[in-house]
Order: structure tokens, then sequence, then C-alpha cells
């Protein structure tokens, strides 16, 4: 087919392949005749299944079915080709093809329509899988009266399916096959420059036009000879992290400073799930975003607690401010070159610093790290956006 006319129904959109797996999935049940279990077959009923195989005998639906029962028998299809001489693709497409054979009767098609599938034109089916059983059957009975072979069903198939994802379909077209094909090669006439490419696309459109108000729309482009500019895509605001430092991890917060053991017990463990650190925690429970340094990465149970500066054991270098204290719970066997949080016989809980094992305090988790806020040289400054503008 010239490649010109191609461009009618080109495709808009993705998943074409995609959604074909997944009305192969849910189909796979509803082939006619398909035995409805996975029972074992024996080696003679196996024998007898490909002995009419080799012979060709009945149709190719019945091949499909064939090939349908062996393999859910533990047949695969290369075993299946070397006793029959039906190649893998060729099984995939006939069991693809009865799965919309058996939508389209379902849906239901005119005598004639079912009497040419069901010997011929296999290929044409196959085709159609990716649609619904009513667009099946509409584009089946549209494809045996055009006469279509597999690259004009493919085609067509295209076209149906781009159609079903427009947002606002148009109204002057409908959703009967022709139209489909009528309207993508009216939407790329429109956009042709050259003219002979634009006649042959206008002359597709007007032949498979099936709507007075379709036809209407397409015959305006005869006197119309300004060629729309096509819109091209808007890049997509694409950015990759260059380092784990820039992806931060959800930490719950446990509180404020005074906090009980039972609190900070309390707070349920969040797992990060990458590829983004993405986390699942109960409604009530506060989280903080903590930057991916190295410490917070390796952390196994890492929480929370907010305090102020002058409730570490060794005060912080300027005026009291606001304080993150990331303990990791994971952590809680004692070493002399780390803080942790401990709680005493009251239960009431404190960032402490020990010589020495401890006898009587319990130790909740090892202190990885204390973060103080950011800091604003002038903060007056950084509010008058005039001094910016300057």
């Amino acid at each position: 087919m010239n490649s010109l006319i191609r461009q009618a129904i080109d495709p808009i959109g993705l998943g074409y392949v995609e959604e074909a797996i997944g009305n192969f999935r849910s189909d796979r049940r509803n082939m006619v005749g398909m035995p409805q279990d996975s029972a074992k077959l024996t080696d003679e009923q196996a024998q007898a299944i490909l002995l009419t195989l080799r012979r060709k005998e009945g149709n190719w639906v019945a091949w499909a079915e064939s090939c349908q029962t062996l393999q859910k028998s533990g047949w695969n299809a290369q075993q299946i080709f070397e006793e029959t001489g039906f190649e893998p693709i060729q099984q995939n497409q006939i069991m693809g093809a009865a799965q919309v054979y058996a939508s389209m009767v379902k849906a239901g098609v005119p005598e004639p329509v079912e009497a040419h599938f069901a010997h011929r034109a296999s290929d044409v089916l196959y085709e159609f899988r990716v649609l619904t059983p009513a667009d099946r059957a509409a584009s089946a009975e549209f494809a045996f009266s055009r006469q279509m072979d597999r690259d004009d069903a493919h085609e067509l198939a295209r076209a149906m399916k781009d159609f079903s994802r427009l947002s606002q379909p148009p109204v002057e077209f409908t959703n009967h096959p022709g139209d489909v094909v009528a309207y993508f090669s009216w939407q790329a006439a429109k956009h042709q420059v050259d003219l002979q490419a634009r006649s042959l696309l206008i002359a597709k459109g007007l032949k498979f036009a099936q709507t007075d108000t379709a036809r209407q729309q397409i015959e305006r482009l005869l006197t119309d000879f300004t060629a729309v500019t096509k819109k091209r895509m808007p890049l997509l605001p694409v950015y990759r992290l260059d380092s784990e430092e820039e992806l931060p991890r959800i930490i719950p917060v446990v509180g404020e400073l005074p906090l009980t053991a039972a609190a900070v017990q309390a707070v349920p463990v969040v797992t990060p799930t990458e590829p983004f650190g993405a986390v699942q925690i109960p409604s009530d429970v506060d989280c903080v975003p903590i930057p991916g340094w190295q410490v917070i990465r390796t952390a196994e149970d890492p929480v929370v607690v907010v305090a102020t500066s002058d409730q570490l054991p060794t005060r912080l270098e300027g005026n009291v401010t606001p304080i993150l204290i990331v303990l990791d719970r994971a952590k809680q066997e004692w070493n002399a070159d780390s803080y942790f949080l401990a709680a005493a016989a009251d239960d009431q809980v404190s960032v402490q610093w020990l010589d020495e094992a401890p006898r009587t305090a319990a130790l909740l988790g090892k202190v990885v790290l204390v973060m103080r806020p950011k800091k604003i040289f002038d903060e007056g400054y950084s509010e008058e956006i005039y001094q910016w503008d300057e």
C-alpha cells in the first residue's frame, strides 16, 4: 500500500501491544469450543489431536482449539511444531484469531461474514485482537465487505483503537470503521502540503466515508488548499537524579521532647520502595523528608525526634534552635563512639553518651544524625522581592 495512504491512519497513541496482551488474557477462556479445564491429556488423546493437526482436518478454528488444548496439557509450541509442522508463530496467530472469532460471533455478525472467517483470513482477524468485542465485530464485517488483506486490517485496527482514545470524538465522523478510516485520512490531508499526496488522502477519505457529514467534511478540502501546520508535541520536562543525595528519605516523626519510651517504640517501621523511595504510612503519623545522605540511606529503621539544641548532651554553637534527631531503632547495641536515645527509670527518654554499657537505662536507638534548620543570613532581605528585581 502506498506509504502516503498509510499515513492517513497512522496511530496517534501508544500502548498497542500492551492492550493486545490484555485482551488476549481476558478472552482466553472464551474461545469457541475451548476446554474449560486444564486436565492432562493421556498419550493416546494427545497423539489423536496431533494426528488431526498433521492432516489439517477441520478449519483453522479447530486447529486453534487443538493447539490450545495441547498447550494447556503441557506441550510447548516447539514440540507441537516438531510433531505437526505448525510453526509457533502460526500457533499464536490462529489462537489469537480464534479469540476474535469467538467474540465476533457472540457480538453478532451476518451469516456470510461468520462463514467467511470460519474457513479463511485468520490473519485478518488476528489484527483485531486489540479491539473491544463490539469493535471486533464491526471491523470484521467491514473488512469482509472491502475484502481487506492483513495489512489493511492492521491499519484499520490501529485506526479503530486510536479513535476510541480520542478525548473529544469529532461530531462529523461516527465510530463506524469506514468513518474512522475517513477521519484519519481527513486529518492527514489537512496537514499535507504536496497536492498529489493530499489528493490521494482526500480520495481515500471519500472512498471510506459512510455518513454524509463525514463526506461533506472531507469535500471541503477540495476547495480549501490551505495546509494546516501540524503542531509538534512539546518536550516533556524529564529530569534524571544524578546522585542518591538528591532523593530524600521520608522518615516518620515520633514527636517532640519530652517523650516516653513507649511513644518511640509505637511508631511503625516505614520501608521505602525503589526506585523513588515511595512509602506507605498511617494517616496519623507525621513524616519529614531528610536528604539522602549515606548515614540516612544505610539506616535500617530510622525515626525522627523533634527537640531543641539545648536538649543535647553537648551544647551546639550559636543560639538555641529547633533540631531534628534521627535515630536508628535497629541499632541498640552500645558502643562508646555513639550517642543513643535512652530511657530512664521513669520511662522518659533523652539523648545520652555512655562511657560504658548501661545497667539500668534502655537503649532505644542510635543517633545517626542531628539536623539543624536551613540558615538564612537575612530573612528580611529575602522577603523584599523588589531587591531581587534589582
